[in-house]
């Protein structure tokens, strides 16, 4: 395999001042989120002045609180319909991977209905919403978060792509 080093050089010099140090401050931001090539992200970032950062860390967290958290030890003890569940006999594993699975249908579910912006089956109703990107002092940028729901599966911490989920 190729070095992709020369060809991120290339581009990177391709790139005016300000471009070139937003790429090199998002390599660095991917760097330390442990993602080994963020390349495509940082040149959709950089030229279509897409929030990916903000994408990428909204979305792992919620695979790893909200869905990859029920692997915790202890995490279905919490609920007395498992707890009913394992005593009568109920594998562990099972009822791991059923409630990551529901956990995920409602992070879809909702990230769905943010990307939506709003009820489109009630009429006369002029309220909606955007999620937003915010800067370090939490004032918004300006740059929403589309297509959530689009890449939650693709944010899976695992690298499985949520395939578990449905064994």
């Amino acid at each position: 395999m190729s070095d992709p080093q020369p060809a991120w050089q290339e581009w990177l010099n391709s790139l005016d001042v300000p471009r070139k140090a937003a790429a090199e401050s998002l390599r660095a931001q991917f760097s330390a989120l442990g993602v080994t090539d963020p390349v495509d992200l940082i040149k959709s970032g950089v030229m279509e002045d897409l929030p990916q950062l903000a994408r990428f860390v909204l979305l792992r967290s919620l695979w790893r609180g909200a869905i990859d958290g029920w692997f915790e030890p202890g995490s279905l003890d919490q609920l007395p319909a498992a707890q009913r569940l394992l005593a009568a006999g109920a594998d562990r594993e099972d009822l791991v991977r059923l409630v990551r699975a529901v956990a995920y249908e409602a992070v879809f579910a909702t990230l769905d209905e943010l990307d939506a912006g709003g009820d489109v089956n009630v009429s006369g109703v002029e309220a909606g919403w955007v999620v937003m990107e915010s800067g370090e002092d939490g004032s918004p940028t300006g740059r929403a978060l589309s297509g959530l729901h689009e890449d939650l599966v693709t944010m899976d911490p695992g690298g499985r792509d949520g395939a578990d989920l449905w064994q």
